[in-house]
């Protein structure tokens, strides 16, 4: 495997230190094709709003591989690494989502309305395969069930080669796929401290500020001082951990804001998105 490069352009830059800039996206072939060919590191194909729909997601992932591209990096992935949000764990415990989405070449899943332990484990459960050397069966115990067919032939490797890299960094080093929980109240918030504290696995933390500014009381309102307070709190908690916090309302007026408060993850909106990616790369130093 030491032939092949690091294929997750997300996980390639958080390794390096560096600011990651993403963008929301629909799993629409000709949103695929536009953002085939832009700078982001990667984009988050919103499925918690948006209806769920696998064979949507099966296409506009093939529509994210740009044959130039490949030919002239040497690298079989697409430039843009997709990662998939999907409907909200909870108490639904929705792992068959996560495996159809990572089965059809997802390189993670951004799982909403985190707020216990059980919950975060079950979220790193669902993306792992079982493993049943001694070395490996480390919690949480993977729960991912078998049949990577297509994921293989989206990444371009062999079925050993897939397996082999189909783990969640940085816990094993080597792994391609992410794990990214929302933070979206309160109790998730209180929570926290212990999830990190008792659940490996996790690749990063977002903050949901939609969610936590409504049960705060101030809808949408995402400089209000209280918002602010709590976003501030799981950052601490975050940044002790060593994990990296992600914003997902970077806009022109908060930018270097959210960069000095040590946010890892920028991530633009859908609408404004390209007319914020300059700037988030020079900001950052990506440009």
């Amino acid at each position: 495997m030491a032939d092949i490069p690091r294929l997750n352009g997300i996980t390639r830059q958080l390794e390096a230190g560096r600011h990651v800039v993403m963008s929301f996206a629909k799993a629409e072939p000709e949103e695929m094709i536009v953002f085939s060919t832009s700078d982001y590191d990667g984009i988050i194909i919103e499925m918690e709003h948006n209806v769920w729909d696998g064979k949507g997601l099966r296409d506009g992932l093939q529509y994210l591989l740009n044959r130039r591209q490949i030919a002239r990096s040497g690298s079989v992935a697409p430039q843009v690494t997709p990662i998939v949000r999907i409907p909200p764990n909870g108490g639904e415990m929705n792992q068959w989502m996560a495996k159809q989405a990572l089965d059809l070449g997802a390189y993670g899943i951004v799982w909403p309305h985190i707020t216990s332990v059980e919950e975060a484990y079950n979220a790193v459960a669902a993306c792992r395969y079982p493993r049943l050397p001694a070395a490996m069966r480390y919690e949480p115990q993977g729960i991912r069930g078998d049949g990577p067919h297509s994921a293989c032939r989206f990444w371009g490797l062999t079925n050993t080669e897939y397996y082999s890299r189909a783990d969640v960094w940085p816990y094993d080093p080597a792994g391609e796929l992410l794990v990214f929980l929302m933070i979206e109240d309160v109790k998730g918030i209180a929570n926290l401290p212990e999830i990190l504290r008792e659940v490996r696995g996790i690749s990063g933390i977002l903050i949901g500020e939609g969610d936590l500014s409504q049960e705060l009381g101030h809808p949408r309102q995402y400089e209000h001082p209280e918002v602010l307070e709590k976003m501030a709190e799981v950052l601490a908690v975050c940044k002790e951990a060593g994990v990296p916090v992600g914003h997902p309302h970077v806009e022109p007026d908060n930018i270097e804001r959210v960069i000095s408060e040590g946010y890892r993850i920028l991530i633009t909106p859908p609408k404004r998105s390209f007319g914020n990616l300059d700037r988030a790369l020079k900001l950052t130093g990506r440009k």
